[in-house]
């Protein structure tokens, strides 16, 4: 059965012949609410409905009660919104990925979902603090999960190996003399093959074997775990980037990032500035007087960045053409760390024209 709105409120009656209306929605786990403006800024209406496909056709099609949907501004697109946003794609409607409220308007005006949700369609009216959503309905999509979960294996098993020598070092000597000169694995393999009794657990010795023996098959399962996701990872990306696996110090795991930043649709990208500035690699001016500098980007996505920082410092070990580039900048005075930010700012321009080239870009970009 259907699902209806929840709620309605300030409903004013309205002719749907012409008008065109802008929707705004603020987005939660349940519910979403739901704001209807026109091209005036004038709120028609908000309603609340539930985060199930009926309840998307709901929204859709009380949206379109009030007249033609220009566009609608969403919240969190690749969270909570995600489902609305691949529902009203589907419908034709075009979806902008809006931004927090600001903080000012906040103070001012109080928070509450009504007027997150007006906020929202009166950003996407203006096109202010608004840009593309990614599609997440294609392979960079299932790369981005599979890589989402390999992360929290790697960061498990990390864990849970700094906790296994943590534990060691505090164990009774007549244990810990058994292990300390082991290396990692001869370590992992000799506790993970331990048979201690269990029927004694008050005793420290036998506690610490037990604890020992359970991180130790932890740490070799989580193992066995990310060997197949990279087993899956590995041809995804050599299938959808080959162009980039090709440049010198991009592997699977800076290229394998740089798509997942991307999206499966890249052509949102507008320029190489702007992929530039989504990676946090384009500097910000900060300049004053008859200062001229620029600072240090802080923002974007901090994953893509540390991927391009990987690859920079990668070229700069074994490529000689950056080795050159390096020693130029060197002697012209610039620091380690200025001349790195210029490679990262570069190489996202490389990676820009290779991820979503135009014509001729290929040949630009090499």
């Amino acid at each position: 059965m259907a699902s209806m709105p929840n709620s309605t409120r300030k409903v004013h009656p309205t002719s749907t012949t012409t008008r065109v209306v802008i929707g705004g929605i603020d987005t939660h786990k349940d519910l979403h609410v739901v704001a209807v403006i026109d091209t005036a800024e004038t709120v028609l209406a908000t309603h609340s409905f539930s985060t199930t496909r009926a309840g998307y056709r709901a929204l859709v099609k009380w949206l379109r009660t009030f007249g033609e949907v220009s566009k609608i501004g969403v919240e969190g697109t690749g969270s909570y919104g995600a489902g609305v946003c691949r529902h009203l794609t589907d419908a034709g409607i075009e979806v902008w990925e809006v931004d927090r409220p600001d903080r000012s308007d906040r103070r001012r005006k109080g928070k509450d979902d009504d007027l997150d949700a007006i906020s929202a369609a009166r950003a996407a009216l203006h096109g202010h603090r608004v840009s593309v959503p990614k599609s997440k309905d294609g392979a960079v999509e299932s790369l981005r999960v599979l890589r989402v979960t390999r992360q929290t294996a790697v960061r498990a098993r990390r864990n849970a190996l700094q906790l296994l020598k943590m534990t060691i070092v505090a164990a009774p000597e007549e244990l810990r003399d058994q292990v300390r000169n082991l290396t990692r694995m001869q370590l992992i393999r000799t506790c993970a093959a331990w048979r201690p009794e269990t029927t004694n657990a008050a005793d420290p010795v036998a506690a610490t074997r037990i604890a020992l023996k359970s991180l130790a098959r932890r740490i070799l399962e989580l193992r066995d775990e990310i060997t197949a996701l990279d087993d899956l990872i590995a041809p995804l990306v050599t299938a959808l980037a080959p162009q980039l696996l090709d440049r010198v110090g991009i592997g699977i795991e800076v290229a394998g990032q740089l798509l997942v930043t991307a999206g499966d649709n890249p052509d949102r990208l507008r320029s190489e500035a702007s992929f530039a500035m989504l990676c946090g690699v384009a500097p910000l001016p900060a300049s004053s007087g008859l200062t001229r500098r620029h600072r240090l980007n802080r923002g974007g996505d901090r994953q893509a960045n540390s991927a391009l920082h990987l690859a920079v410092i990668t070229r700069i070990r074994i490529d000689p053409r950056t080795q050159a580039y390096v020693a130029k900048k060197t002697a012209e005075g610039h620091s380690k760390l200025e001349i790195i930010r210029c490679l990262k700012r570069y190489l996202a321009r490389e990676a820009y024209y290779l991820l979503n080239a135009p014509a001729g870009a290929l040949t630009k970009a090499a």
